[in-house]
């Protein structure tokens, strides 16, 4: 038996599989950096726009609560809201400073309200 040490090594094979990574990475790395797979939308000759009116409840820096512009009281709030049937769209307005159990306790009397359409305002940030 001829056994004769290995004097040069053959790089094509990993130099193929090196490409083929690089080309599933390339892929992959596009796709991620749009964030969604590109699609042509169809087109539609007019759009109509829902136009529905929120109901506004603010949570002021002070504590207040305020309902359509109006102080009320929690529990005012939770009986005015209690009538309201469950596809009315409320806004939140709270003001950053606030205690977060207000929020929370609001939150939660809208679930009890069995109330899913609510919406938080927020600012955009400054840069």
């Amino acid at each position: 038996m001829d056994d004769k040490p290995f004097e040069t090594i053959n790089v094509i094979p990993f130099v193929d599989i090196m490409l083929v990574l690089l080309a599933i990475v390339l892929t992959t790395a596009s796709f991620i950096s749009t964030g969604r797979i590109p699609v042509s939308l169809p087109q539609v000759a007019k759009i109509e726009v829902e136009k529905r009116k929120d109901q506004i409840i603010e949570l002021p820096a002070n504590g207040d609560i305020y309902f359509e512009g109006r102080p009320i009281a929690k529990e005012a709030l939770e009986e005015k809201l209690r009538d309201s049937p469950p596809e009315t769209s409320i806004l939140i307005r709270a003001d950053r400073s606030i205690r977060f159990q207000s929020f929370v306790d609001i939150a939660d009397m809208l679930k009890r309200l069995k109330i899913s359409k609510v919406g938080i305002q927020t600012e955009g940030a400054s840069k």
